[in-house]
Parts: C-alpha cells; structure tokens; sequence
C-alpha cells in the first residue's frame, strides 16, 4: 500500500495523520506545546516547540501504522497561518520566539500607519487591513527590536518565515526556504493581484527583501524530508494555511461555497473564484488555493478566540479538568442566566477589529454559578460568529448588482456546506447606510 502523510500544525498542538491514498486514516498522532505569556496581550511560541512536536507526532503516526518512509509517496503541510518566525540561515536557529497571530504588541504600530493614511494601500493591495493579527508588523517590531537582527537580515544571514515555512526549512535541512500564496497573502506583504512581494510594501515596514522566501504554488514541489528524518526522503508536495485547507477540505471548492471552522479560533471563508473581490469592512480578502496552475481567492470573516475560550475555563479559571465537560456543565442549566461573556481576551476580530478589546464578563449576581460562566462562555463563541455571518450575509444581500463584484455572479447564494442552498435573509440588515 501506498499512504499519504499530513501535517497539521496548530496554535496550541502540532499532529499527523496517515491516510491511505483513497482518503482513509490510518494513523494519528498529537502533541500539545507550550503556550507563552510575557506580557499582557502578547502570545509567543517556542519554534524548538513547534518543531520537535511536530517531528515527533510524523515519526509516531508512521510507528502506530508500522509503516516506513519508502511507502509515503508525498508529505504535507498545513499550519496556523499569521505566526511569524525569524531564523538562521544555514543553520536554522531561531533569532526570537515565534510571534504568534493572537499577539497585540504592535497595535501602536497599526495605528501610526492607519494615521498616516496607509490603510487604504494595504487594503488594496493585500486583501487585509493594518491590524497587529498579520505578519507583517510583527516582523517589522522583531528588526526594530531583536538585537543585530536588521543588520543580519540585510547581509542575507536572517530569514523570515510563517510556520509553513519554518518547518520546510527543518524538514529539508535549509536546502527550501518557500511558503504558498495562502500563507503569503497573510503577511501584508504580498499583492493579491500581482502574486508576488509587494517592493512597496516591504519599504513601509524597512524589511530586506532578502528574507522573504519564494512563493510557491500550493500543490508544487517543496522539496524532500532529510532522509535521517524518517529513514528515507519524502517529498513534499503539498502546503496550505490551515483555514485554506478546511475550506478546501470541505469541498468548497466553487463560488459562493463557504465553511465555518472551529479551533483555537473560528474563521468563516467563503470562496469567490479567481479573481480577488475587494473587502468590505470588516471582512478580509485572501488567496483560497494556487492548484494546478489556478488561483482562488476567498472571503474571510477572522474571530480570535473559540476553542480557546474553553481552554481559559480549563486552565485558567479551573473550571473543568477536561475541555471536553465544558458542555456538560453548560447544560446544566437553561440559559446563561443573564450572563455575558466576551472573550476578546486578544482583542476582537472581524468584523470589529479592535486590537485594544479586552474580555469582559458582565450580568453577574450571587446566584451565578460556574454552569452559567461555562455557558456564557461558549454563547460568547457563538455570538462572535453571528457578527461575521451577517456581516457576510450584509455583502451577500445589500449590494446592489452593478456594486457588487459577487452580486451577478452568486445571485443571493450562501452555504456552508459543498451543496450551496438559496434563501433570504430573515433580516433586514444594511452594513452600509449609503446603499
């Protein structure tokens, strides 16, 4: 038999699954990392971590299946997207601790650029709008203050990456410094019309060209795996942001087909063809998938934090032991009895985006219970989806067609599912007071 070996590396676990080459897994393995806090509203994360987790859970999958290297026909690669890395080149030391997508510290710096008048630029260009979430001011804040860093980076002796690419550069031993277009399109670097580094851009935020690593297509050769890794070299044929993946993974495959996908985070796409719609407020435009010599593009609604609400009743409040009895504990009671929970706890996504949000807990009285925070707690979550969906649902119905680049071509059409299905809104929202 022949398999196919997946890497999915996470906000908060890295894990491998087998499959067989008709879709079957075989195989699975996960291992959580350290999430780091230094200080209030930054979130960082060990590339060691990262890296030797994800290794480690690819060698086990393998052992569980007793499968060798020799009957993997290709790796690949899907990852939490806007974490940003810097690195040795030639050796592949990490330069700083990887700046992961939750983190705030460069709000300030989004701000000092929105008064400037450069969002509008980004906007264009990129699909995003200037918010601390993306990789590009993070990057700019690691050469402004990692010692030495600038003056490396300008020798070509530091480079940058997202995970997708920091991990290729371990697998394949520094000899595949590469990302794809849906990693690329996170950075608010890279121009969604142009396909490539924007010469621009990277003078806004003094990042040496040098760093960048070539972009590749989404299904292209990313090289092989340094044989001693798993005992033969395996090619890797295959990377994709991680909220890219799902929706391909969900068969989203036409215009007008979208998904939902909850993680640490929830993040509601939907795809839009080939050809880039631009972004209304509140929503993002993004590379979908570069797949056989085609580009899709997408429509994004961003929410921080989902699974990861539950994760703070676990660890941080002591609520449960296991996140898994979060729902049992909400269900023990009818409602959040007039408890509200906000978990910007790293500010708010779309479609507010507000890096300066902070959570809040609000309604509460004696006769509150830790049942009702846990259920304030995931009603929070779903709250934050409802925003996003009408939001979209606002772009969907409220555009008149000559306006709207979808409304001729989706005629009302919305889904989560592969099947899209036709139906109007209940409501009637208007996001747009001038329409």
């Amino acid at each position: 038999m022949k398999y196919l070996l997946a890497l999915d590396q996470g906000t908060t676990s890295s894990r491998a699954i087998l499959f067989s080459l008709e879709g079957r897994p075989v195989a699975m393995a996960q291992r959580e990392f350290r999430q780091l806090y230094p200080r209030p509203g930054w979130v960082e994360h060990d590339p060691l971590e990262i890296w030797e987790s994800q290794l480690g859970v690819a060698q086990e999958a393998l052992r569980q299946a007793g499968v060798e290297a020799r009957e993997v026909v290709a790796l690949g690669i899907t990852n939490q997207r806007e974490t940003t890395l810097v690195f040795e080149k030639g050796t592949g030391k990490p330069l700083h601790n990887a700046i992961v997508w939750q983190d705030r510290r460069t709000a300030s710096l989004c701000q000092e650029l929105k008064a400037q008048g450069l969002e509008p630029l980004f906007r264009e260009r990129t699909g995003l709008l200037l918010d601390p979430y993306f990789s590009g001011t993070k990057l700019a804040w690691l050469l402004e203050n990692v010692p030495d860093l600038r003056g490396k980076a300008e020798r070509g002796e530091a480079l940058f990456g997202t995970v997708d690419t920091w991990l290729l550069y371990r697998l394949t031993g520094g000899r595949v410094h590469a990302t794809d277009p849906s990693n690329a399109s996170r950075t608010l670097l890279f121009n969604l019309h142009t396909l490539s580094w924007d010469e621009e851009l990277l003078e806004v935020f003094r990042v040496p060209r040098a760093m960048l690593p070539e972009v590749r297509p989404s299904d292209g050769d990313f090289g092989e795996t340094l044989p001693e890794l798993f005992g033969r070299a395996i090619p890797i044929r295959g990377v994709l942001g991680d909220q890219q993946a799902a929706l391909f993974g969900q068969a989203a495959l036409e215009r007008g087909e979208g998904k939902c996908t909850y993680g640490t985070g929830a993040f509601l796409l939907l795809n839009t063809g080939e050809r880039p719609v631009p972004s209304p407020k509140g929503l993002l435009s993004t590379v979908a998938w570069s797949v056989r010599g085609k580009v899709s593009y997408a429509l994004e609604g961003s929410v921080f934090m989902a699974g990861a609400v539950v994760g703070w009743l676990r660890d941080g409040l002591g609520l449960v032991q296991e996140s898994a009895q979060v729902e049992a504990l909400a269900r023990e009671v009818e409602d959040s009895g007039g408890v509200y929970l906000v978990p910007a706890f790293t500010g708010l996504g779309a479609p507010y985006w507000d890096p300066y949000a902070r959570g809040a807990i609000l309604g509460l009285t004696r006769g509150t219970t830790k049942a009702h925070l846990a259920r304030a707690a995931l009603e929070g979550v779903a709250f934050q989806v409802v925003d996003v969906v009408r939001t979209m649902e606002g772009l969907l119905y409220n555009f008149d067609a000559a306006d709207d680049p979808l409304g001729s071509e989706f005629g009302g059409r919305c889904s989560t599912k592969k099947k899209t299905e036709t139906h109007q809104p209940q409501h009637n929202m208007n996001i747009y007071p001038n329409k």
